[in-house]
């Protein structure tokens, strides 16, 4: 028989004594609890104690929390978070320095814990730390457990960022500015910096005022990998923070300073293997600085504007200056005018009349003009290459160079994301972008004349032109799918990747599509697919028995708190626990939670889990809830809540817990392995009736012989 819902059996340790094994009443106030566990140890002063997780983060039990505690759980008698907090509070005011540093250090331990936070910042213990911190007298390792306490206390939200004196954020600036200062305190200074910078538009400006990018440079070019990160971090938290108009010109500093050779050189191709803050933040900073085109992606050109026309003069004239050389003073109006068309046609304008009604789309804006200038005028050979060769061509077989660069334009925003969101978790960027200065319009260029070239493969005409377009973009899309770690090896790629090389790769795609088609691969198929699902089923098991590094996120920032999760050999136990930075595949042993795969209820996926619920809608993001997914055990109902680094391990992790509930796998993931696994597998038993075409029905068996009674027959045996 079950034991009952509201009776859990826990063991209670205390040092120096034999621990305790008793069924906890869920029901009875946890005092009554505490004295009971006290009288028979012979305790006096129960009200002194608390119990507290032995394991893990050692959290404190509290009346709101007791819910939580599992049967086999191993519980603690300790000090209670108000003596506790009593204790550092007069630890940390004494004079001996030993025992100062020793309160500081328990301090930044102990206030990982939300009760004994609130018990320590209810005895006025922010002042105590904001007057180390202002005094200025402690440096070293007291300072850097300071201000780990002092961030680990902030975490909690019970004190707003708004309330931190001018003396205390003076301070806090002076360490990062600070030549001569200890890494560990500078890290932590800057992180406490990258908090309070998205709090309040006051705390951004100051930071901004006191925190110059010099500054922030000279820390991203040291040598100690987590500085650099810190101050990556909070460079981000600044962009992100600003105004259109300041983060455009934080770009335009950033630029000058050559950020992105650095980087290229010093972070991407750094001998140390780049980590997923780090390649998240580089992710962000590629976005925030395409982003700034969005404004002339959005804004459709003014035909009534004078600078704008003369922009688009300037384009033609560039085009076809030898013939614009020609005296036009004596022509007339009209006769001028029709030239103008006439070469505005050439350039490929759908409207030569009035070729600003061609860009008055948006997207892609007066962001289109602004890459045909570009090209114009820092590839002056290709452009004039591009529009004269193609005005000697047939009208019908002529590339446009406007409708193309028009349409190009809007296919390279959409694929680089121009105009959309920083996402919260991603971290895919482009090597290439950050060792290219202009890289979108230098990419444009590269596209515009691959236009040209697919064009001429196609022997296209103007009735081809979505057709061409779209080659083309299959063109980019593969070759940035392999990663170029630089224009030219993109360009080298890309070109590579001509028009029939696409007709190749369609069409065994196509193939390979047809001949699994047919009625009896259909057949086929279906009978190996148990096979090789259950294959999939061991493999998705394996990889949870190996297990995942998982990364805590809070609403207010990427959190550098990580936790473990795998799953026991015998397939019989989920075991988690949190880890430090670095760790890659710890021990089982060292995971001290655990959850039996017996008490396993239900598997939740994106909104259904409690972790995305808690969030307002407003600050919902759509990648965690992409990645979001949760366990429902026991019998209580618990929640183990995850948000999987990649959509890869969500889908192998929801995958897994699927199988160990009995229920079927339902990720995209295994819908792409099972394919991959069904046409291999097909194409080895089809092996030996290659280039043979299979009939969609069997063919017709054929009548008997009329010779087939061909047996001996016993029924004229011998009387």
């Amino acid at each position: 028989m079950p034991p009952p819902k509201d009776v859990v059996k826990i063991a209670i340790q205390m040092v120096g004594a034999i621990p305790q094994l008793i069924e906890l009443q869920q029901t009875k106030p946890l005092a009554s609890v505490l004295k009971d566990v006290c009288d028979a140890w012979s305790l006096p002063n129960a009200e002194h104690y608390a119990l507290q997780y032995a394991d893990g983060r050692q959290t404190y039990i509290t009346e709101s929390n007791r819910g939580e505690i599992k049967n086999g759980s191993i519980l603690r008698l300790t000090t209670s978070p108000d003596q506790e907090a009593e204790r550092l509070y007069n630890g940390i005011r004494s004079n001996n320095v030993d025992v100062k540093t020793d309160s500081l250090k328990k301090l930044a331990s102990l206030s990982q814990d939300v009760t004994f936070a609130q018990e320590f910042i209810n005895r006025n213990g922010l002042k105590l730390i904001f007057c180390i911190v202002e005094e200025g007298n402690d440096s070293g390792e007291i300072l850097a457990h300071t201000l780990k306490a002092f961030m680990e206390l902030m975490e909690h939200d019970f004190v707003s960022w708004e309330t931190l004196s001018a003396a205390f954020i003076k301070k806090i600036v002076s360490y990062v500015n600070m030549n001569a200062m200890d890494a560990s305190v500078q890290q932590l200074s800057l992180s406490i910096l990258e908090n309070m910078v998205p709090s309040s538009r006051l705390l951004f400006d100051l930071v901004k005022k006191e925190v110059t990018v010099d500054r922030l440079l000279t820390h991203l070019q040291v040598t100690n990998a987590q500085l650099q990160l810190k101050a990556m971090a909070l460079l981000i938290a600044l962009l992100l923070a600003a105004t259109d108009s300041e983060r455009r010109d934080m770009m335009e500093y950033l630029r000058e300073k050559n950020i992105r050779q650095f980087i290229h050189k010093n972070i991407i191709h750094s001998p140390e293997p780049l980590g997923d803050e780090m390649a998240h933040y580089l992710y962000v900073l590629q976005s925030v600085s395409l982003n700034l085109y969005d404004r002339r992606m959005r804004t459709s050109m003014d035909p009534y504007s004078q600078e704008q026309r003369e922009l688009l003069q300037s384009l033609r004239q560039a085009a076809f200056e030898s013939e614009s050389e020609a005296p036009t003073s004596n022509f007339s109006t009209e006769r001028r005018r029709s030239l103008c068309a006439k070469e505005f046609r050439k350039l490929g304008f759908t409207n030569n009349s009035n070729p600003a009604e061609d860009l008055r789309r948006a997207p892609p804006g007066l962001l289109a003009l602004d890459n045909m200038l570009y090209f114009s005028r820092h590839t002056p050979n290709a452009y004039s290459r591009f529009v004269l060769e193609n005005s000697s061509r047939e009208d019908k077989h002529e590339c446009p160079f406007a409708r193309s660069s028009i349409q190009l334009t809007l296919i390279l925003c959409e694929i680089l994301h121009i105009g959309e969101p920083c996402s919260e978790t991603a971290q895919a960027f482009y090597p290439m972008f950050f060792g290219q200065d202009h890289f979108f319009e230098e990419l444009f260029c590269i596209c515009i004349q691959l236009v040209n070239k697919t064009w001429k493969e196609m022997r296209a005409t103007q009735e081809d032109f979505d057709k061409v377009l779209q080659v083309v973009r299959e063109q980019i899309t593969r070759t940035l799918s392999l990663k170029p770690t630089s224009l030219e090896l993109f360009k080298t790629r890309v070109n590579a990747l001509n028009y029939s090389e696409i007709l190749k790769l369609r069409q065994t795609e196509r193939l390979h599509q047809e001949e699994t088609l047919a009625v009896p691969v259909l057949e086929l198929r279906e009978r190996l697919k148990p096979e090789l699902l259950e294959l999939i089923r061991q493999q998705r098991l394996l990889r949870l028995c190996e297990g995942t590094l998982f990364r805590k996120i809070s609403s207010r920032r990427r959190q550098d708190k990580l936790w473990y999760c795998r799953l026991s050999p015998n397939h019989k136990v989920l075991h988690y626990g949190d880890v430090e930075e670095g760790v890659q595949s710890p021990p089982i042993e060292s995971l001290t939670e655990k959850i039996p795969v017996a008490d396993m209820k239900a598997l939740l996926i994106g909104k259904e889990c409690p972790h995305t619920k808690e969030k307002s809608s407003g600050k919902q993001n759509k990648d965690v809830l992409e990645l979001a997914f949760s366990i429902v055990y026991d019998v209580e109902e618990y929640c183990l809540n995850f948000v999987a680094p990649t959509r890869y391990e969500f889908c192998l992790w929801t995958d897994g817990l699927n199988v160990l509930l009995g229920k079927e796998m339902t990720s995209e993931r295994m819908q792409t392995d099972l394919d991959v696994l069904l046409s291999m597998e097909l194409k080895l038993r089809l092996l030996d009736i290659e280039n043979i075409s299979i009939p969609d029905t069997p063919p017709p068996v054929p009548k008997p012989p009329s010779n087939l009674n061909f047996c001996y027959d016993f029924s004229h045996a011998e009387q």
